[in-house]
C-alpha cells in the first residue's frame, strides 16, 4: 500500500546506499522474526477456534447431531448472516400467525372419503392453497386404486344358526357403513370363540385352553395389534372368520371421560401390507399394465367391525371355560366365556372399484443441495369426520407450508429442498404414499434424506411418542429441549417427559408401526422416519376411525387445549425440518444402529449351547456388527479432522450419511415378494426378528412353542437348513451396510 503522495511526473528516484540498508536490515532482523512468529501465532489460533466451532456438529457425545446451534448459513446463499437463533425465532413468529384451529375444524367438516366428490373439491382448494403461497414448484398424480365399499343393494349381515344349518335371528350391524376393507368377501360359518385381542398369543393360549380356534369365529376386541393383524392371526389358526368390537375396558373410564357410544362400531382395513394390494410392488398409474397377482397381505377369510351392544349379545351365549382374568372386559357380561358358542353365519360383501386417488406436492428448492429432499407429509383423507386422525395433520402441513414461505420471502433459503404432500388413500392402508413411494423407488433413496409423518398427530396431551428409526433420535432429544411444554408451564417438552420417567428413550420412542405411512418409508424404501403424537395417559383417543372422531369431541377430550397441543407439534415438525434442511451435515445418528444390533442378538445369547450342539454359531453376526461400529467410528474421526467449509467434502459425507438407512433393506429377496425389506423392521424371514422367533423353536416341544404365526400354527420346530439361510441373509446385508459405510472400497478391510 502507498502511503506517501506520489512523485513528480518526470522525476527520478534518488539513489539508496547498499551499505546503509544492509545494516538496517540486519538491526530490523529480529523484529521482523518476531513480527512472522506473532501473525503465525494469531492465525494458528484464529484457525483452531473456527475449526473448532465448525467440527462442533460432530463431537464426541452424539456422533453427527450438531451442537453448534449458532451455525451459519454459508455465504453461497446471497443473504445476510442467518444462526440458529435467528432461524427459530424467524420460524416462531410465523407461525404464531397462522390459524391452526379453524383449519382444523374447517377441514373435519368436509367430505373427505377417498375417491368421492367431496374429495376432488377439497383437491383442488388445497392445490390453490399451495398455489397462493408462491412455492417453487405445485403439482400432483394421480392413481388408479383398487379399494373396496361396501355394497348398498346387499349389506353385510351377521345371523345366528341352528345345529341343522338354517338361518335364524339377524344380528344388529347398526351402521351399515361400518366395515372393513379388503375383507375376504363370501360366507363363513362356524361356532363363535372369544380370543381376546387376537394376537398369536391369545390363539395359543386358547388352544392351550381345550379351546380350538380352528374352524369357528373368533369375537375379538379392539386395540394392541392393528386389525391387519388380528386377522392374519385367526387366519393362521385356521378361523373361518373374525368379529372385531370395542370394549369400554379399552377406553378410558370416569364421570369426566368421554366413551364411545355403546351401537358404535369401529372401521379398519385388514390388508396386512400398504399400498394397493392388487398391484403390490407396482405403482398405480393409469394404463399400465399389471402382473395378475394380489398381495399375500390380503386375507382369505371374512372381517367385520360390530359394536359393543351386538359383542354383549354374542358373549352372553358363550359357554365353556371362564376367561383368564386379564381378558375379562367391561361390558354388562360376567363372566365373559372363552365358547364355543352357538353357531354364526357371516356375510360379507363388500365391492371392489378402481378408484382415482391424488396426491399433492409442494415444493421449497435448496440452494446448495437441491436435489436432496426433506420430506413431510399428512393423510388427507378420511372415513367419517377424521378429526384427529387427519384433519389436524392437514392443518399442520398447510401451517407449516405458510410458515416457511413467509421464512422464504423473509430472507431464508434452505440448503436442502423442502417437500411437502398431502397424501390421498390414507384410511385404505397408506395407499397414496405406498403408491407414490413404488413409483419413485429407484430414485427416493438417492434423494429422500428423511420423511416427517403428521397423521395421528394429537390423540390427546398427556404423552409424548415418538415413532422413529433410530437414525433419529438423538435429534429428536435435541429438538424436545427447545420446544415449550403446551401443559407444563415454564417447561420444556424434555423436561415432561424426564419427570415421568428418567429414561427419556423409554418414555418418547417407539417403533413404527406398519398402519403408518412413516412405516414404507423406512422398511419399504429405506429412508428414515418419524412420526409424532401426542396421546392420552392410559386407554387409547375412544374416537378414532368412527363416525365420533370430530372437531368438538377432540376439543372436549384435550379439555380446550388442542390449539396449544397442535401448535407444539407444529414447532416440533418445523424446528425438525430446519435443522434437516439447514445443517451442513446431516444431523442423522447412524452409530445408533450398533446399539440396536447389540439389542436383538442380545437376546440369542441364551440359545448359544443349543446352537452349539447342532454345529451352528452367531459368531459372525457379531462380526458384522464389528465390522458396522468400526466403520461408523471411521467416518465419526473423518468428520471431526475435515474442514466444515469443504463443500465437495461435506456432501460426501451427507450421502454417506444419507443412505445408511438404505444399506439394511436386505438385496437378497425381492421387493415384489417381501417389500418391507428391512431386517430391523420389515416383516419376513430375512429379518432379525424372524431369526430370533425361529431360534426360539429350539426350545420347543411341538406347536405350543413361540415363533411366527405360520410356523405356530403349522407346529413345525427348527429348521437347521432355514436357519443357515436366515443368518446368510442377515450377516451379509449388515456385512453390506458396514462395507457402504466405509466409504471407498479400498478403505474396506476385507478380513471378514
Amino acid at each position: 500500500m502507498e502511503l506517501r503522495g506520489p512523485e513528480p511526473l518526470g522525476s527520478r528516484p534518488a539513489r539508496q546506499n547498499p551499505r546503509l540498508w544492509a545494516a538496517a536490515g540486519r538491526r530490523a532482523t529480529p523484529y521482523l522474526v518476531l513480527t512472522a512468529l506473532l501473525i503465525f501465532t494469531g492465525a494458528f489460533l484464529l484457525g483452531y477456534v473456527v475449526f473448532r466451532g465448525s467440527c462442533q456438529a460432530c463431537g464426541d457425545d452424539v456422533m453427527v447431531v450438531s451442537e453448534d446451534m449458532n451455525h451459519e448459513l454459508s455465504p453461497d446463499s446471497h443473504q445476510g448472516t442467518l444462526y440458529w437463533s435467528d432461524l427459530q425465532a424467524m420460524f416462531l413468529r410465523h407461525l404464531g400467525e397462522g390459524r391452526l384451529e379453524d383449519t382444523i375444524r374447517q377441514t373435519s367438516l368436509r367430505e373427505r372419503v377417498a375417491g368421492s366428490a367431496g374429495m376432488a373439491a377439497l383437491v383442488q382448494d388445497l392445490r390453490a392453497v399451495l398455489l397462493s403461497q408462491k412455492l417453487d414448484h405445485v403439482w400432483m398424480d394421480t392413481h388408479y386404486v383398487g379399494l373396496q365399499f361396501p355394497d348398498p343393494a346387499h349389506p353385510n349381515a351377521l345371523h345366528w344358526v341352528d345345529a341343522a344349518g338354517k338361518h335364524g335371528e339377524q344380528l344388529p350391524l347398526e351402521d351399515p357403513d361400518v366395515y372393513c376393507p379388503y375383507s375376504a368377501t363370501g360366507n363363513a360359518t362356524g361356532e363363535l370363540v372369544y380370543a381376546h385381542y387376537g394376537r398369536p398369543e391369545d390363539l395359543q393360549d386358547l388352544r392351550a385352553r381345550g379351546v380350538e380356534p380352528k374352524g369357528r369365529l373368533l369375537l375379538v376386541r379392539l386395540g394392541v395389534i392393528n386389525f391387519a393383524q388380528k386377522v392374519a392371526s385367526a387366519q393362521d389358526f385356521g378361523a373361518q372368520g373374525v368379529l372385531i368390537y370395542p370394549d369400554p375396558a379399552d377406553f378410558s373410564q370416569g364421570p369426566h371421560k368421554l366413551s364411545l357410544s355403546s351401537h358404535r362400531a369401529v372401521y379398519g382395513h385388514v390388508h396386512l401390507g400398504t399400498g394397493d394390494p392388487y398391484t403390490p410392488g407396482f405403482p398405480s398409474f393409469n394404463q399400465t399394465q399389471f402382473p395378475p397377482v394380489q398381495s399375500s397381505g390380503l386375507p382369505s377369510i371374512p372381517a367385520q367391525p360390530i359394536s359393543a351392544d351386538t359383542a354383549s349379545l354374542l358373549l352372553r351365549k358363550l359357554e365353556g371355560p371362564v376367561a383368564p382374568q386379564e381378558w375379562q372386559g367391561h361390558l354388562p357380561v360376567s363372566p365373559y366365556r372363552l365358547g364355543p358358542g352357538p353357531g354364526l353365519h357371516l356375510g360379507v360383501n363388500n365391492r371392489r372399484a378402481s378408484t382415482p386417488i391424488s396426491n399433492i406436492f409442494g415444493c421449497i428448492e435448496g440452494r446448495s443441495e437441491p436435489d436432496h429432499y426433506v420430506v413431510i407429509g399428512a393423510q388427507r383423507d378420511a372415513w367419517g369426520p377424521g378429526a384427529a386422525r387427519s384433519a389436524v395433520g392437514t392443518a399442520i402441513l398447510l401451517e407449516l407450508v405458510r410458515t416457511f414461505s413467509s421464512m422464504v420471502s423473509n430472507g431464508f433459503r434452505p440448503r436442502r429442498s423442502l417437500l411437502f404432500i398431502s397424501w390421498d388413500g390414507g384410511d385404505f392402508g397408506s395407499v397414496g404414499s405406498m403408491e407414490w413411494l413404488e413409483g419413485y423407488l429407484s430414485v427416493l433413496h438417492l434423494k429422500a434424506v428423511v420423511y416427517v409423518s403428521l397423521d395421528n398427530a394429537v390423540l390427546g396431551d398427556d404423552k409424548f411418542h415418538a415413532k422413529t428409526s433410530p437414525l433419529l433420535i438423538s435429534l429428536i432429544e435435541n429438538i424436545l429441549k427447545q420446544v415449550d411444554s403446551p401443559n407444563r408451564s415454564g417447561q420444556t417438552l424434555f423436561e415432561q417427559v424426564v419427570f415421568n420417567n428418567h429414561s427419556w428413550e423409554a418414555e418418547v420412542i417407539r417403533p413404527l408401526p406398519m398402519d403408518s405411512s412413516a412405516y414404507s418409508f423406512t422398511a419399504f424404501a429405506g429412508v428414515p422416519a418419524v412420526e409424532f403424537s401426542f396421546m392420552e395417559d392410559g386407554p387409547m383417543y375412544p374416537f378414532l376411525h368412527t363416525k365420533d372422531d370430530t372437531y368438538e369431541n377432540l376439543h372436549r377430550v384435550l379439555r380446550g387445549r388442542l390449539p396449544a397441543v397442535a401448535q407444539t407439534v407444529a414447532q416440533l415438525a418445523g424446528q425438525l425440518l430446519i435443522r434437516l434442511s439447514h445443517d451442513h451435515l446431516l444431523p442423522l445418528d447412524f452409530g445408533r444402529y450398533g446399539d440396536v444390533v447389540l439389542r436383538h442378538i442380545g437376546s440369542l445369547n441364551e440359545f448359544s449351547g443349543d446352537l452349539k450342539a447342532r454345529g451352528l454359531t452367531l459368531q459372525w453376526v457379531y462380526s458384522a456388527r464389528g465390522d458396522y461400529i468400526r466403520a461408523a467410528e471411521k467416518l465419526r474421526k473423518e468428520i471431526y479432522s475435515s474442514e466444515e467449509s469443504d463443500e465437495r467434502l461435506t456432501r460426501m459425507y451427507n450421502v454417506r450419511i444419507m443412505r445408511v438407512e438404505f444399506y439394511f433393506l436386505s438385496q437378497y429377496v425381492s421387493a415384489a415378494d417381501s417389500p418391507f425389506r428391512h431386517i430391523f423392521l420389515g416383516r419376513g424371514d430375512h429379518t432379525l426378528g424372524a431369526l430370533v422367533d425361529h431360534v426360539r423353536l429350539l426350545r420347543s416341544s411341538g406347536p405350543g412353542a413361540l415363533g411366527e404365526e405360520a410356523q405356530v400354527a403349522r407346529g413345525l420346530g427348527f429348521q437347521e437348513s432355514r436357519f443357515r439361510r436366515q443368518l446368510a441373509l442377515l450377516t451379509w446385508t449388515l456385512q453390506g451396510a458396514a462395507n457402504a459405510l466405509s466409504g471407498d472400497v479400498w478403505n474396506i478391510d476385507n478380513n471378514f
